[in-house]
């Protein structure tokens, strides 16, 4: 079905499709018309779940992990300094592995207080043991969120579809919302491999010693290090499988195919610009205009940020001359958090391009493709003044 809607209501679709059996609601700009979508879906008996009001995040996530705990496929939704209240949750649904998907509208986190678009929020959750995808268009967004079920589901690991606020979350774009019967097929029922049962009850994630003891049954258990040890391996392991869910997706419904990265003219680039979400389309403007101009520029979208893909990086950027990472985010004290990620991704490439990095539209501060246009081409140019101090493009006054 061909649909000309918002990106809240893409992931909404795609979370019904995805007959999800849980669903936690708290509001927060610009998420709050996804969740209002789910609760119509719910009250029309178009999605069969239940549909559970909040007092807060945190609380939207402590739903989600005792759903999710007792066997049912569970989803949320939040943004920004939401997504910060559930800091202790999170950290305990990916320990407990279990198989949550929540989408996060990006936007800039408070103080000062701003509702408009940038990826902080999200950047600053990398290492909370979510895995995290991010959506360049509507299209990926319903696509993400129905790939993303799949995957949690088959990693035990949960899953954040991280959007641009405002610039997707409520913008108007056509996107193909695939038939339930064809979801259904590509999408299991969700069977969970440990839950609460009353017929028979166990204990889940009690107080873990620091070394390897014997269970009940007299079997060495793992201590707290181990489980962390195995938490992170099956994070790496779960790129094969994404790769896989990838591949079955596309033969299912036809689109795919770039599960970590999605290029653009980037074969024959000597320079890529590299960046995450919406930002990534709006390059391609400036990288067709340079092309006209004779330099050989591509772009590089990065679409799986945790775990961090970076075979698939070292792949497309090793023997680039030059490679220009802008993001809407950063490291404070240090550089953009991506940018360092594809710095140490590259450390041991052998053809290693010189790696920029480039800080811009901080709290939805505008973007202007001109302004993309002019620090790429002198960063093309001039590649060989390029440094570890992040540039500041859109900056009005500083100190």
């Amino acid at each position: 079905m061909h649909l000309i809607e918002s990106g809240n209501v893409a992931a909404a679709t795609g979370v019904k499709l995805s007959r999800a059996q849980v669903i936690a609601a708290y509001p927060i700009t610009p998420q709050t018309p996804l969740t209002e979508k789910l609760s119509e879906f719910v009250a029309e008996g178009r999605l069969k779940a239940e549909y559970i009001p909040v007092e807060s995040e945190h609380s939207a996530m402590a739903v989600c992990i005792a759903a999710s705990s007792a066997g049912a496929r569970a989803f949320t939704a939040t943004s920004a300094n939401g997504l910060l209240y559930m800091n202790e949750q999170l950290h305990w649904a990916a320990g407990a592995r279990l198989p949550i998907v929540m989408c996060v509208a990006n936007r800039g986190i408070g103080a000062p207080w701003t509702v408009w678009n940038d990826h902080q929020d999200s950047v600053s959750q990398r290492d909370g043991g979510w895995i995290q995808m991010y959506a360049n268009d509507h299209q990926q967004i319903i696509d993400s969120v129905i790939k993303a079920f799949f995957l949690a589901e088959t990693v035990s690991i949960p899953v954040m579809v991280c959007y641009d606020g405002y610039l997707l979350s409520h913008t108007y774009m056509p996107f193909d919302a695939p038939e339930q019967d064809k979801v259904d097929a590509f999408l299991p029922a969700f069977k969970a491999v440990n839950k609460l049962d009353p017929d028979n009850p166990s204990n889940f994630n009690t107080v873990t010693l620091p070394d390897v003891r014997p269970d009940i049954h007299g079997n060495m258990a793992p201590g707290y290090m181990e489980i962390r040890h195995t938490l992170h391996q099956d994070m790496r392991r779960a790129m094969p499988v994404l790769e896989d869910v990838d591949r079955r997706f596309m033969e299912t419904f036809g689109r795919g195919g770039t599960p970590f990265v999605e290029p653009y003219r980037l074969d024959d680039a000597d320079h890529v610009v590299v960046c995450m979400g919406s930002l990534s389309y709006h390059m391609r403007d400036v990288v067709d205009t340079l092309r006209k101009e004779g330099l050989a520029v591509g772009v590089m979208g990065v679409q799986l940020y945790r775990p961090f893909p970076d075979e698939a990086i070292v792949t497309a950027l090793s023997g680039k001359r030059s490679v220009m990472v802008f993001e809407k985010a950063l490291s404070y004290g240090n550089q953009g958090a991506l940018f360092a990620d594809i710095k140490s991704a590259l450390y041991n490439a052998p053809k290693r391009p010189l790696v920029s990095n480039f800080i811009l539209g901080l709290g939805g501060r505008e973007i202007k493709t001109i302004h993309l246009y002019e620090a790429v081409k002198q960063s093309c140019e001039h590649p060989e003044k390029t440094g570890d101090t992040p540039v500041w493009i859109g900056l009005k006054c500083q100190e």
